[in-house]
C-alpha cells in the first residue's frame, strides 16, 4: 500500500516554522525521556480520536501497527485505544498507558487543548509524545501530519475552478470542521485565502465533533435561510461531513452543485464517479503512518529524530517540535487510477461495485 516517500520541501510548510531550539524546548534529547537503553523490545502506545471517520481503523491504526513491527525485528507492541471523540475519555487513556509504561505515545488528539496536561503527565513519567496528524498541545517531542493550510487552499481552488462563471451568481456554504481541531483552523484558514472576494460566502458553520448529522442539520439551516435558488456551491472541510450535506441538498431538490471533501473515503470516492461530489483532498495515510512509527520508535529508544524530521513547527505551548509534513493532492473522477487505486488504498471493484458499476464505466473506470 505504501508509496515511495515524497519529500517535503520547507518553503512549502504552511505553519510557523522556527530554527533549532534547546533541547528542553523539542524535546529531541534521547536522555530527557528515559528510554535510551531500549532495544527492539518495546511498548508503543497509540490514540487514535474516533472511530466514525473510516480512515482511523482502516488505515492508520494497521499502518502503524505494521510498520512498528518492520521497524523493530516484530518485537514491538503497538497498545492500542480509541476515545470516540470523547476528550475525558482520551484523558483516561493516556493515564492508563502511563500507569502501564509504554515507552512512548503516538496521539492523534480529540482536542488540542485538553490533551496538554495528559501530554505532560507523559512527559514527566519519562514517556515522550509524538503528536499525530493534529497538532496537540503540551510538551510535545515530535510531529507529523499533513500542510493543513494548502488542504484548505486545495479545496477552495478545486471550488472555485467547479464553479466558474458561477461564483458570482450566488453563495456558497462553509462547512468548516470542530472549533476543537486545530486542523479545522488550518482548513479554514486556507481555504478563505482562495475564496475570499471570490465569491460570497453565504452562511459559515464550524460543525460539532465532525459529525455528518451535524453538517446535515446546519446544511438544512443554510438552504431555509438563504434559499435553494441562490446556493451555488458548498466547502465541505471532510467527506463525512459532505455526505451529510448531500442528503440535505438532495431533500431540497438541489443537484448539481459542487461540494468539497477530504480523506478520499470510499463512500466520498464513490460519490466523485456519481458526480454527487465534486471533489476530495487525498492524504497518503501510508506515508504518514509510517513517519508517525519512526518517530515513535527513534523516541522509545533514546535515537536523536535528525535523520527522521528535518522541520520544526510551533504550538501554543512548545517551540521547535522535530516535524514532517506530507504533501497532499486534490482527487477527482480524472486522477482517482493515479491516487488510490495507484497507491493501493482501494481497488476497482471496491470503488465500483454494485450501484456504482455504471457511473465507473462511464468516466473510464473499469
Amino acid at each position: 500500500m505504501r508509496r515511495a516517500a515524497v519529500a517535503v520541501a520547507a518553503g512549502a510548510m504552511a505553519v510557523s516554522l522556527a530554527a533549532c531550539g534547546s533541547a528542553k524546548e523539542s524535546g529531541d534529547n534521547a536522555d530527557s525521556t528515559g528510554s535510551a537503553k531500549k532495544g527492539d523490545d518495546i511498548k508503543v502506545g497509540l490514540l487514535l480520536p474516533e472511530n466514525a471517520t473510516a480512515r482511523y481503523e482502516k488505515f492508520d491504526r494497521p499502518l502503524i501497527q505494521k510498520k512498528v513491527k518492520e521497524l523493530t525485528g516484530g518485537k514491538g507492541e503497538v497498545v492500542y485505544a480509541n476515545a470516540k471523540q470523547d476528550a475525558s475519555t482520551q484523558n483516561q487513556q493516556v493515564d492508563t498507558m502511563v500507569t502501564n509504561k509504554v515507552d512512548v505515545l503516538i496521539v492523534d488528539a480529540v482536542d488540542s487543548k485538553a490533551i496538554a496536561g495528559s501530554v505532560k503527565k507523559a512527559k514527566d513519567a519519562g514517556i515522550p509524545v509524538v503528536a499525530y496528524d493534529r497538532l496537540a498541545e503540551g510538551p510535545i517531542d515530535a510531529y507529523t501530519s499533513f500542510d493543513n493550510v494548502t488542504v484548505g487552499k486545495t479545496q477552495g481552488e478545486a471550488l472555485l475552478k467547479a464553479l466558474g462563471g458561477k461564483a458570482k451568481d450566488g453563495q456558497i456554504v462553509m462547512m468548516n470542521g470542530s472549533s476543537t481541531d486545530p486542523n479545522a483552523a488550518q482548513f479554514k484558514q486556507g481555504a478563505h485565502s482562495v475564496l475570499d472576494g471570490k465569491v460570497k460566502v453565504g452562511r459559515e458553520y464550524d460543525t460539532k465533533e465532525w459529525k455528518p448529522e451535524n453538517a446535515n442539520a446546519n446544511m438544512e439551516g443554510a438552504i431555509s435561510a438563504l434559499g435553494k435558488d441562490k446556493i451555488v456551491g458548498v466547502y465541505s472541510a471532510n467527506d463525512g461531513m459532505a455526505g451529510g450535506i448531500i442528503t440535505a441538498l438532495k431533500a431540497a431538490g438541489i443537484a448539481d452543485i459542487p461540494v468539497t471533501g477530504q480523506d478520499a473515503e470510499l463512500s466520498g470516492v464513490q460519490r466523485i464517479v456519481t458526480g454527487e461530489q465534486y471533489m476530495s483532498v487525498y492524504k497518503p495515510y501510508p506515508q504518514e503512518a509510517d513517519v508517525a512509527a519512526e518517530m515513535a520508535v527513534a523516541l522509545a529508544q533514546g535515537k536523536s529524530l535528525d535523520s527522521i524530521a528535518k522541520d520544526k513547527v510551533d504550538s501554543p505551548t512548545t517551540k521547535a517540535i522535530p516535524s514532517v509534513l506530507v504533501p497532499v493532492v486534490s482527487l477527482t473522477k480524472d486522477n482517482i487510477k493515479d491516487t488510490v487505486i495507484k497507491d493501493g488504498i482501494y481497488t476497482v471493484n471496491e470503488i465500483c461495485a454494485g450501484k456504482y458499476k455504471a457511473a465507473c464505466d462511464k468516466i473510464g473506470l473499469n
